[in-house]
This record gives C-alpha cells, structure tokens and sequence, in this order.
C-alpha cells in the first residue's frame, strides 16, 4: 500500500474553544466601509504596508541528504495550509487582514520551517461576495506580466518580499482586474519572489451568500493552474473548483505533485441546516486519492456579517446577512488520508499553522507502481467533453 514519507505538524490549541454557531469569530462590515479601507491602503498606507521591516527567521533547505545513503540525496518539502478569522478586527478594515496573512506565513516559516504555504481564497478581507454590492469591485486590482520587474500591486509586491526574504513559495489569492474584467486568480510566487503566473478560478458559484458570479468572470486561456516551482510541480485550483473531480485530473495529468485549494465555504444562509464541512474535505480526499497526489485546502473561519444603511456608523447599520466559515484546513498524504486539521480558532489563537513534510519523488515511484494512469483510456472518455454525456452519432 502507498505510503507518503511525511511527518506532521500543528499549532493547534490544546483545547477548542465552544462557540455558539452564529457568534465564532465575529467580524462585521459594510461594503461602503469595506471599499474606502482598501482604496486607503492602496493610496495613503501602501508604503508603510509594503516597506515594514520583517523579522529575520532561519530553516532548513528544501533539499536534504538521505540518513540512510550519504551518496544520494532526496527532496523532502515541508508544505503549510493556513486558516484565519476577523475576529477582533476592526469593523470594515482589510489591514487587520493582511496582517494576520503575513502573521500566519511567518509562523509556518519560522515554527514549521515550511517551504511553501497556503493562504485562504481572498485572504485580503472579508468574503466578500455574500450580496451583489457594485461598490465592492474596486477590491479588484491589476497584476503585473510575469516578465514585468516592476509589480504595481502593493499586495503582492508584499508577498514577493516575503517570498524572497524566507525563500518560500506562495501560491497568493487575488482578485484580479485585467483591463474590463474581473477575476479569482492565484497568482504563484516562487522561492526568489519571482512571478511564476497565474491561475483564474475556472468555476464560479452563484447562489444565497455566494454570489460570486457577480464579481468574476470564468477563468480563460491561462488554463489549468500548474506551475514549476522550486520545490517541485505544483498544481493549483481555487474553493469551488475542488467540487469537480476533472480540474484534479487535468492536474495530475499535468504531472503536478500537490495539489492546492484556497478556500471560502461556510454555512449556506438561506438554510441554517446545511453543513457541508463534511462533504467538502470528502470530495477533495477523493481527489486525492483517484490521483494519488497529496492534497492542501486552506479555509477561512469565523462568522462574517454583512451590514446594510447608508449610516457611517457601524454600530447603527442593521444585519443583512451573516455566513460561518467553517475552517477545517487539512492536509492529506497521496492516498487521501487526512494527515492534520485545524482546530477552531479562538480569541487568543487568530492564526493556525498546520504542516506536514512530503517526498515527492518516493510519492512519484508509488503513483507509477498503482498504474491508474497507465491503464487509462481516453479513446473512451468522449461523454466527459459534453455538458449531458451525450455523444453525436459518426455519420460515418
């Protein structure tokens, strides 16, 4: 049986926190607010965000020597999945955001010794798309072309010094705005901060709370997200693409050896029964497993709560909508088996860390030896191009 070489790690709390549903890590805002806080620290704080000193942190290479053979060495990579919550965030204010983000990459460097890591989908604020509020697409900003040496969006001009100066890959969630259009796009950090490119979400969800069909546009030719790192071939797709078992195929086919999901998902505000937790981390062991590829989804956590009025003043703005996120982040081994969760946030546990070590190439000679891509057959698989599995008759 497969069996990855890997080892664990958490920053769980000892204990989890009981929370009533409706009141975890409570964070409110209203999309005027919202929109006025990010265009200030576009306009007024970016260079005192993009120029703040960072702390000097060691740890190990990604490339070690093998214990038991001094002539042969093997790639063992420490890879982090993150979860994050506004709780204790100031109302409207996406700096408190950005700041636990940085929070949670220095701790997986520094506690974890990672050499990549996982920030949640629009890691940057709140949810964003719980309603359709016009005002709310100013969150979007431009990214700079891969040969462009000169990055203009101060949020990854960030991440890129993080990057470089702690040697980590960073897959970093952005919307994007590309000229008319808006997308969900990752764009891929290498170790040097270099700019490997971008992944636009392929799938868009539209329904109560998640209405991001407002927001983004279907991702185009950038195609899947896969991307040659400097820790190896990794494969990258965003929250709702998880539910669809072709994206993680189309990867792996692609020779990815992670596969990563930054993720929103919470409760469904339309009907308080539904938790699809459960479900979520389900289908994506799936696409573990199928694929024998190790998988990484980072969530959110908390209750977000959407205010409505015209007021400047939180505190007299009504609710219009609220969603639990229900964080969750884990990582699997090649075989779909979850090898750590995170535990629940807390008032005093804002960031979690969860990492696990993997051998990519032990995990290579596995996935050859199981044969799933050897004995596939895709003279077969006509049906999977079509939207209801009907295939035109040859007129021949």
């Amino acid at each position: 049986q497969p069996n990855s070489s890997m080892s664990t790690n958490t920053t769980a709390a000892k204990k989890q926190k009981t929370f009533d549903n409706n009141n975890i890590g409570l964070y409110r805002y209203s999309p005027g607010a919202l929109a006025a806080s990010f265009q200030s620290l576009l306009k007024n704080d970016a260079d005192e965000y993009v120029n703040a000193p960072l702390p000097d942190i060691m740890r190990e290479s990604a490339t070690m020597t093998d214990d038991g053979n001094k002539n042969e060495t093997t790639t063992k990579v420490i890879i982090a999945a993150t979860q994050l919550t506004g709780a204790n965030l100031t109302d409207s204010s996406v700096l408190g955001y950005c700041q636990r983000a940085e929070q949670a990459i220095l701790t997986a460097v520094k506690d974890h010794g990672a050499h990549l890591v996982l920030l949640p989908e629009l890691w940057s604020g709140p949810y964003f798309c719980q309603n359709q509020e016009a005002c709310l697409q100013s969150l979007a900003t431009e990214v700079s072309p891969v040969s462009s040496n000169n990055n203009c969006n101060i949020l990854l001009k960030r991440m890129q010094q993080l990057a470089k100066q702690y040697q980590v890959v960073l897959p970093v969630s952005i919307y994007e705005k590309s000229a008319n259009v808006l997308y969900n796009s990752v764009v891929m950090l290498d170790s040097d901060g270099s700019n490997l490119g971008t992944y636009r979400k392929t799938h868009i969800p539209d329904g109560p709370g998640y209405q991001e069909k407002f927001y983004f546009t279907p991702g185009d030719s950038t195609g899947m997200g896969v991307f040659d790192t400097a820790i190896g071939r990794i494969g990258v797709a965003i929250c709702w693409d998880q539910w669809f078992p072709e994206t993680a195929r189309i990867l792996a086919l692609q020779g990815c050896e992670l596969l990563l999901y930054p993720t929103a998902i919470g409760t469904e505000p339309h009907d308080s029964t539904i938790n699809s937790s459960a479900h979520w981390q389900r289908v994506m062991q799936g696409h573990s497993a199928a694929n024998m590829v190790p998988v990484v989804a980072s969530n959110r956590f908390g209750t977000e709560v959407l205010l409505s009025g015209n007021n400047d003043d939180n505190d007299k703005k009504t609710e219009k909508q609220r969603i639990t996120f229900y964080g969750k982040s884990f990582i699997t081994d090649n075989t779909g088996a979850i090898l750590v969760e995170a535990a629940d946030n807390t008032d005093e546990l804002p960031v979690e860390v969860i990492s696990a070590s993997f051998n990519f190439q032990q995990n290579q000679q596995e996935r050859l030896a199981w044969g799933l891509f050897r004995d596939r057959r895709p003279d077969l698989y006509q049906p999977i191009l079509t939207k209801d599995g009907k295939v035109p008759k040859s007129s021949n």
